[in-house]
């Protein structure tokens, strides 16, 4: 079992800048999947999103990649290819020619150097094969650690839900139980009705074991507890395996709150149905919890 919220993060040199990858993840339903590299990698997209999806199946996750000036880089002059960016700017003063622009625009400090720089970016981040396996090198690695966080947080989370499980299969217990004491006390009951009303019957009449045996098979409820027993079991299993929880998890859980439903219309037992709602509130902390885990 995994959770579905999870960080990892790694680092790597790249000339004399730093290559970071943070990688971390919330809950969803299915996989949301945001990755965010400079522009000049945006060729790496495909292969980053490919390998993120060997690590997490389900969850909104981001990949983020950052590249910083590196730590004890000689200090030196900023330099750029002074040729291609004039071609640059030219090009740009002839685009807003052609489109009429009056008067031709000024070639500023500002437009210079926003040219220049993203000129020198490009050069100090190329997309050639020996940084694209360092990029998803590093990306490998942080993902490496976003998955040890999730599986740490999912074993804390698998024994919560054993917990849980325990804890309903003790009501369900208690219920069994009870279950065979119901038709007997509103027979009680009824015996008592009927003679405060100055009915003498006895318990042995015809028609008192008639409405005795429709009472008991209306609040029987043997078949609703052998099936909430298997699908705990199922679920137990499926929590303990390797599978994805998804749909499958959610569909149990519903049965489950089926049958609890079911016993809860047919009760008409006090302790019964305070033992019902134990199950309904369990079951709800059991819901949210599950919609964290992949």
């Amino acid at each position: 079992m995994r959770s579905m919220t999870g960080y990892g993060r790694a680092s790597a040199a790249l000339g004399n800048h730093t290559l970071t990858v943070q990688v971390n993840s919330v809950n969803r339903k299915t996989l949301d999947l945001a990755i965010s590299l400079p522009p000049e990698w945006a060729e790496f997209e495909a292969a980053s999103g490919e390998l993120v999806r060997r690590y997490a199946a389900r969850g909104k996750v981001g990949a983020r990649f950052d590249v910083t000036g590196g730590e004890g880089a000689p200090a030196q002059a900023v330099t750029w290819d002074e040729a291609a960016v004039e071609a640059t700017l030219d090009r740009l003063v002839a685009q807003a020619a052609r489109r009429g622009a009056q008067p031709p625009p000024v070639v500023t400090p500002e437009l210079v150097w926003s040219v220049a720089s993203a000129q020198r970016r490009k050069t100090e981040l190329p997309a050639d094969d020996g940084t694209r396996t360092l990029v998803l090198g590093t990306l490998e690695e942080a993902l490496k650690a976003f998955a040890a966080m999730r599986e740490n947080e999912g074993a804390a989370l698998l024994k919560d839900f054993l917990a849980r499980i325990e804890t309903l299969a003790a009501h369900i217990a208690a219920i069994a139980e009870l279950a065979p004491q119901v038709a007997p006390a509103w027979r009680d009951q009824l015996m008592k009705r009927l003679r405060d009303a100055g009915l003498e019957l006895d318990a042995g009449d015809e028609r008192v074991l008639r409405e005795v045996a429709l009472f008991a098979d209306r609040c029987d409820i043997t078949e609703e507890l052998t099936r909430l027993r298997s699908h705990l079991d199922q679920f137990a299993a499926l929590l303990r395996g390797d599978a994805e929880m998804g749909r499958k998890a959610e569909f149990i859980l519903q049965e489950i709150g089926r049958e609890v439903n079911t016993i809860g219309s047919k009760a008409n037992n006090l302790e019964i149905s305070r033992r019902v709602i134990e199950l309904k509130n369990e079951l709800e902390r059991i819901r949210e919890q599950i919609a964290n885990v992949e």
